[in-house]
């Protein structure tokens, strides 16, 4: 009963008439037991209406995010307002691209000649080992020729190879500008293919200005690249007539 008396105080406020029968003054236990069973029905009835409220109740929801902590400063907010935004990457003008262009041209003979010296010296110590005696008795040639040949065949080789593995590297310490790199060559190449000039009208006194464009090293230089295409539609105009 004790149970009862105190969650009726926590959860409700005291009933005035239940109050008055509960401390009503009695000098024994034949007046004050006939009070006390009249008051029990109303204390059930009292405690289950004040559970049922509980349980019908809806939880606050900003309870959470806005009570402060044992610290003192507020929680922390929620996970949708914490997402991650990726940085934008750094954009790519044409005079950067044609100076990165550069870099990767210049990597790119270096590894030329770095496979060119690595695979020339290697086929050549490989081929010393007599590894290749059964095919250089087939060839009807002298065998120092032959052997001669083979070296020149893995030089070649690694000079070719040279140039893909360059622009791997060079790419690996470049990986932001790959992307843009890739389309504004594709665009590079579109616009050289679009205002060059027809070679079949070329000869040895007006030879074709940079066909492909490989010696265009900056925005100046693409500038001199289109004046030389049109100084050679002139000269050839003026060598018809």
């Amino acid at each position: 009963m004790a149970l009862a008396l105190r969650t009726l105080a926590s959860r409700r406020p005291p009933n005035p008439s239940l109050l008055c029968l509960l401390v009503r003054p009695h000098h024994g236990p034949r007046h004050g037991s006939p009070l006390i069973l009249k008051a029990l029905p109303l204390l059930r009835h009292a405690s289950s209406s004040a559970a049922s409220q509980i349980k019908t109740s809806p939880p606050n929801p900003t309870a959470n995010t806005t009570a402060p902590d044992a610290n003192g400063a507020s929680a922390s907010p929620p996970a949708s307002d914490l997402s991650f935004t990726p940085s934008p990457k750094p954009s790519l003008d044409w005079n950067s691209f044609f100076l990165l262009r550069v870099r990767r041209r210049r990597i790119q003979v270096a590894f030329s000649l770095l496979g060119f010296g690595v695979c020339g010296f290697g086929g050549a110590f490989v081929l010393s080992t007599g590894v290749a005696e059964p095919l250089v008795a087939q060839v009807p040639l002298d065998p120092f020729f032959t052997l001669g040949l083979l070296g020149a065949a893995c030089a070649a080789m690694g000079w070719l190879v040279g140039p893909s593995v360059g622009a791997q590297v060079f790419y690996l310490f470049n990986w932001p500008f790959k992307s843009q790199m890739i389309r504004k060559e594709s665009e590079f190449f579109a616009r050289i293919k679009r205002n060059r000039v027809d070679p079949t009208n070329s000869s040895a006194g007006n030879p074709v200005p940079d066909f492909y464009g490989e010696r265009i090293q900056s925005v100046t230089g693409y500038r001199q690249w289109l004046k030389d295409q049109r100084a050679f539609d002139r000269k050839k105009t003026a060598n018809f007539v």
